[in-house]
């Protein structure tokens, strides 16, 4: 059992916190009595954790649960670091594995189910594949990033991608502001309210080495992974742009082409659940109320699958 004087209270109420390698560990504060598994939380790009309404919700399933704010992200975000900066996707990995071996370490022999985002969920698909938790169980994507919603033009553009990685990492291929965070702000009336620091209406630019570290890892869901445990894949009905001229911007993915998440969720494993969440925004657990309830169902009735 790991020393409790690690964990300190974290700035969401309810959750404590610790340092675990370049990453950092979150945990509800009050796990259920007698815990039937654990689950990890784990965020995409430009995010980190502070949905405790999705905590609350995994928590009344008789979940213990955790959440990773992965290298340069968050909470693990240090001075003279570049957000989100890694140079393989396997480096997210490293940290998936940290955080479920401390989860171990507390819940000795309980399973485990990942719940992971958009490059959060593109990261632990690989993880799950190649090295896997000895207690995984279960995972769970949501909006996984197979693909961004781009145009033939910019997909065309990415062919130059690798060599420029490899001679100019740090160079920034892209930056915009995130009209998606924008929404899903209170005061812009998404209901949401969170760090602008972690996950900023600014958006974060996209470099030369993060993105081919990118392309490589959905290049290889494109081939087929090889997931032992039960997946439960969710996208939202369609894909749109990132613009606040889109009247749609509150009711569908304006960050990940469903289509490709569609046409790769079976090349993960052979046990593979669809759910198609209508009216859902990227991160399905951030909708509004009738796709959120949708997507949460859908958790709810694949449970079993991870955890019997």
């Amino acid at each position: 059992m790991e020393d409790a004087a690690t964990w300190e209270d974290d700035a969401l109420a309810g959750f404590e916190s610790r340092p675990l390698g370049a990453a950092t560990l979150v945990r509800a504060k009050t796990p259920p009595a007698a815990p039937r598994g654990a689950v990890l939380h784990v965020h995409g790009y430009n995010d980190y954790f502070f949905q405790d309404h999705l905590a609350a919700f995994l928590l009344e399933q008789g979940l213990a649960f955790y959440a990773v704010d992965l290298r340069r992200a968050g909470r693990s975000l240090h001075e003279g670091d570049v957000p989100h900066l890694v140079g393989d996707i396997a480096e997210l990995g490293d940290d998936m594995a940290a955080a479920a071996a401390a989860i171990e370490a507390d819940h000795p022999g309980l399973p485990l189910v990942v719940h992971a985002h958009s490059n959060g969920g593109l990261a632990a698909a690989i993880w799950a594949s190649d090295r896997p938790a000895p207690a995984l169980s279960g995972l769970i994507l949501d909006s996984p990033f197979f693909a961004p919603v781009a145009t033939r033009a910019q997909r065309m553009a990415t062919g130059a991608v690798p060599a420029l990685a490899r001679a100019r990492p740090l160079a920034v291929l892209h930056r915009q502001p995130s009209h998606y965070a924008t929404r899903l702000l209170e005061p812009e009336g998404g209901g949401w309210a969170f760090d602008t620091t972690w996950k900023t209406p600014l958006g974060v630019p996209v470099r030369a080495g993060w993105l081919a570290a990118v392309r490589r890892a959905q290049a290889r869901v494109a081939r087929g992974l090889d997931i032992h445990v039960p997946v439960l894949v969710a996208r939202s009905h369609s894909s749109g742009p990132d613009s606040p001229d889109n009247p749609l911007l509150g009711f569908q993915d304006t960050v990940v082409d469903v289509r490709a998440i569609a046409r790769h969720a079976h090349r993960l494993g052979p046990d593979v659940t669809d759910a198609v969440i209508t009216g859902g925004v990227h991160e399905l657990s951030l909708s509004s109320p009738v796709p959120r309830a949708a997507y949460l169902s859908a958790i709810r009735t694949w449970l079993p699958k991870a955890i019997p």
